[in-house]
């Protein structure tokens, strides 16, 4: 069998294996490589060297670039993940690998403890996780994956597994993660969010006093810049708060026992994008979906009521212990344009703002930066204080096309897919010069890049958005995709 056609064989006939040229031809065969390399038997680590464990939302972005390679393999990424959820729902931000020694990365499991310090929220026993979380993408990914092959999925009752898991994630969530009180959920570790070391932590990060540098060592400096990495001191201050959580046995009733809790923007977009999808998953298993999509609605009110800034022309975060909005504008204030709901002067307005002076998409950046170009904390090249990101691209590039975009979004796909190659499939780029930054060969842009090889990019229900009803991937042509 041509090798070639093993990457596109239906999956009922071929699996979850499959094996890439030796030599690529094409950016998508080059894209096929870095998850082939990165995969470890059941997931796929975001990067060999950086990141050798599972990651909540990396997994998500990576299966949803999967699907179009191997179904199975897809939902198998998914499944391993959610086979390490808590009993209080929580999906944990790190799923490590046994095999992996303990000095590969910091934090490691013998850090976070989660058999022992997180048995009363019910962490697993038979495998050792993280005990902080990330963005909700697993829904959209779930059903996204479903309509890649649905005989398959459903042949193997994929969504019927994972639905109950995916409604006690979001209950989780909701129920214990509104610290604001105000119907929006709240990240107590900047982790969380996945913008690590975001100016928009600046503040709230701020009433943190560092742990003591002697007291953890930085084992990604031994595989990324220094200049490409969050600072010691910013390092020092995500270990005392994840020390403190974990001491408090995970507990969120506090509040986040390191004093850390804000509303983000992205988290929230993701979350009310999940629920779409996950309304729509509760359709296929033959349940009705009109009470997640009403939730939904409620949540996409609560985000425009309590992080909208006119002024800005974007979302803000709110740091609910400071009582206010941050006065920072980052990519997170822009990805709730993902979401298909929003009133028409909002997208108006976030479509201004992407090209206007502060990330100037189209004219200084062909990706939109991680930051303000013109915020004093902007570095091209330091981690989530400027650099592009690929993912964060992507779900603009979706929300793009959800509003009706169509020639900006064709442009930043455009410059994605060649940026994304011409990297090496870096982890991000500096937004000026696209020049990589980061790890190479890195799992969800290589899998994003692949969804964007594959995903049609105009016609009726299949363009626009990956949320909502009528939305990409969740008509039912789904089902002859390679």
């Amino acid at each position: 069998m041509d090798r070639t056609a093993q990457l596109t064989i239906p999956p009922a006939q071929f699996g979850t294996a499959y094996d890439p040229p030796p030599s690529g031809t094409s950016p998508h065969l080059r894209a096929a490589r870095v998850l082939d390399a990165n995969w470890t038997g059941a997931s796929t680590v975001p990067s060999r060297s950086l990141y050798p464990h599972q990651w909540s939302w990396d997994s998500a972005f990576i299966a949803i670039g999967l699907r179009h390679l191997s179904p199975l393999r897809a939902q198998t990424e998914l499944e391993t993940l959610l086979a390490a959820q808590w009993a209080d729902g929580r999906v944990p931000h790190i799923v490590f690998n046994p095999s992996v020694p303990l000095d590969a990365y910091f934090p490691s499991p013998d850090f976070w403890r989660s058999a022992t310090a997180g048995r009363a929220a019910g962490a697993p026993r038979t495998v050792q996780t993280s005990g902080i979380v990330q963005p909700p993408v697993h829904a959209l990914a779930a059903w996204l994956v479903h309509r890649a092959d649905p005989g398959l999925s459903r042949s193997r009752g994929f969504l019927a597994r994972v639905y109950p898991r995916l409604a006690a994630w979001h209950r989780y969530l909701l129920h214990r993660r509104d610290l604001g009180g105000g119907g929006l959920v709240s990240v107590v570790h900047p982790w969380e969010q996945g913008m690590d070391n975001s100016p928009c932590w600046d503040a709230p990060l701020a009433r943190i006093a560092p742990a003591p540098a002697g007291s953890f060592r930085r084992a990604d400096l031994d595989h990324g810049a220094p200049q490409d990495r969050p600072t010691d001191l910013d390092y020092g201050r995500y270990v005392r708060l994840a020390a403190a959580y974990r001491d408090a046995g995970y507990a969120d009733d506090a509040g986040g026992a390191g004093g850390f809790a804000v509303e983000d923007p992205a988290f929230n977009a993701l979350l009310i994008a999940s629920e779409h999808a996950l309304a729509r998953i509760a359709e296929e298993l033959g349940a009705a979906g009109t009470a997640r999509h009403a939730r939904a609605g409620r949540l996409t009110t609560a985000l425009v009521r309590r992080l909208w800034d006119r002024e800005a022309g974007m979302f803000l975060c709110r740091d609910v212990r400071g009582g206010g909005l941050i006065r920072e504008r980052a990519v997170t204030g822009l990805v709730p344009l993902l979401l298909p709901d929003l009133p028409r002067d909002v997208t108006a307005a976030l479509v201004r703002t992407l090209e206007g002076p502060h990330f100037s998409l189209g004219d200084r950046t062909r990706l939109v930066p991680s930051y303000d170009l013109l915020g004093e904390a902007f570095d091209p090249h330091r981690y989530w204080r400027g650099p592009a990101w690929f993912n964060t691209n992507w779900l603009l590039e979706r929300g793009l096309r959800t509003h009706g975009e169509r020639e900006r979004a064709d442009a930043l796909r455009e410059a994605f897919l060649d940026l994304a190659d011409a990297t090496g499939f870096a982890e991000y780029a500096d937004p000026y010069t696209g020049e990589a930054c980061g790890a190479t060969g890195f799992g969800w842009t290589a899998a994003l890049a692949l969804d964007l090889h594959h995903e049609p990019h105009d016609g009726p229900g299949r363009g626009p958005s990956p949320v909502g009803t009528g939305a990409s991937g969740t008509t039912d042509k789904g089902g002859d995709r390679t």
